[in-house]
C-alpha cells in the first residue's frame, strides 16, 4: 500500500534529524518499571498483554507475578479449569479475556508444544489475540522489528503527522520509524511518552523530548480526535452490562446464586428481562452454568 502524503512528510522530517536519538535518550532515563519489562518469556508477555487489555495498568500490576507463579506455563494454566482462572481474574474486568487466555493455553500446549509462536498468522489464530497483541509479543518477547500501536501511540503518530491517521496508516508509520535493532526500548519508550507526557488531556508539550518533530505542538484542534481509533468512547461503567455481568461473576467466584437472585445479584432487580438475557449470554459464552434453578461458574457443573 502507498504511503498517504502525511506519512512521507512526517518521515521527511525525520532524516538525520535526530529524532530517534531524542526520544531513546528520553526513554532510557524515563522507564517505568513494570514488572513485565524484565522478562522476554512469551508467555509471560503474552499474559500481560492480555491482562493489560482495557485494564488499567495498577490492576495488572497487581495481578501479573501472581498469575505467572500459579501459571509459569502454557502448560500449567491448561490443566487447570476455566473456573479457577475466573475466581482469580475477579478484578481484573472482561472475563472473555479470561476464558481466551484459556484457549490459548489450551492451543498453544495441543499445536505448538506448549511454546508461544513467533509468526503473526499463528499468534492471530490463537483466541483473543488480535493484530495488537501478536505484535507486542512478537517484539517484547522475540524482539521483532515492529511498531506496536495501541490507541495510545496511536495518538503519538497522529499529532507527530499533524494529521488523522487510519489504523493502516498509524501501523505503516509506526513499522517505519523504528529503532533499527532497538525495538523493544523503541516501542516501551512510545508507551511511556504516552502515558506520561502526550497524555490525551493536558499533554505536555514543552516537556517532550521531540516536540521540535511534532506537527500540532499542542496548539489547534488535536489531530489525534477520529486517528486510528484513539477518540472511541467507552460507555460508562455505571449502569452498564458490564457492570451487572461483573457483580455476577464476582458472585459466583465466591459460590452458585440461585436463578430467582440473579438480578438483585447484579442490581437489575427492576430489569427482570434484562438480567435473564444477560445470564444467557453469559450461559453463551461459556462463563456461566447453569444446574436446575443454580447458577455456577461456567466449567463447574460436572
Amino acid at each position: 500500500m502507498a504511503s498517504t502524503p502525511e506519512i512521507v512528510e512526517f518521515q521527511g522530517t525525520l532524516e538525520g534529524s535526530g529524532f530517534t536519538s531524542a526520544l531513546l535518550r528520553w526513554a532510557a532515563k524515563s522507564r517505568r518499571d513494570l514488572p513485565w519489562r524484565s522478562t522476554r518469556d512469551s508467555w509471560a508477555v503474552l499474559v500481560s498483554e492480555v491482562m493489560l487489555q482495557q485494564t488499567q495498568v495498577s490492576r495488572a500490576e497487581a495481578k501479573y507475578l501472581e498469575f505467572l507463579n500459579f501459571w509459569p506455563t502454557p502448560e500449567d494454566l491448561a490443566r487447570v479449569q476455566l473456573s479457577e482462572l475466573l475466581k482469580f481474574w475477579t478484578g481484573l474486568g472482561y472475563p472473555r479475556r479470561a476464558r481466551n487466555l484459556h484457549q490459548a493455553a489450551q492451543q498453544i500446549t495441543n499445536l505448538h508444544q506448549g511454546r508461544v509462536p513467533q509468526e503473526l498468522d499463528q499468534l492471530l489464530q490463537l483466541p483473543g489475540v488480535g493484530p495488537y497483541t501478536a505484535r507486542a509479543v512478537m517484539v517484547f518477547a522475540f524482539e521483532k522489528q515492529l511498531g506496536v500501536v495501541d490507541t495510545n501511540v496511536g495518538r503519538l503518530l497522529a499529532r507527530w503527522c499533524g494529521n488523522s491517521l487510519r489504523p493502516k496508516d498509524a501501523q505503516e508509520l509506526a513499522d517505519k520509524i523504528v529503532a533499527p535493532g532497538q525495538s523493544w526500548d523503541w516501542n516501551q519508550g512510545l508507551f511511556d511518552l504516552a502515558a506520561t507526557v502526550c497524555t490525551k488531556r493536558n499533554p505536555q508539550c514543552r516537556s517532550c523530548p521531540v516536540e521540535s518533530w511534532c506537527a500540532w505542538q499542542g496548539t489547534g484542534k488535536d489531530p489525534a480526535e477520529g486517528s486510528a481509533g484513539v477518540s472511541k468512547r467507552q460507555q460508562p461503567f455505571r449502569g452498564s452490562n458490564r457492570e451487572a455481568r461483573g457483580r455476577l461473576l464476582s458472585a459466583l467466584a465466591q459460590g452458585s446464586v440461585e436463578m430467582s437472585d440473579a438480578a438483585s445479584v447484579m442490581g437489575l432487580v427492576d430489569e427482570q428481562r434484562r438480567a435473564v438475557q444477560l445470564v444467557n449470554d453469559l450461559r453463551d459464552e461459556g462463563l456461566v452454568a447453569s444446574q436446575g434453578d443454580v447458577l455456577l461458574l461456567g466449567d463447574l457443573i460436572k
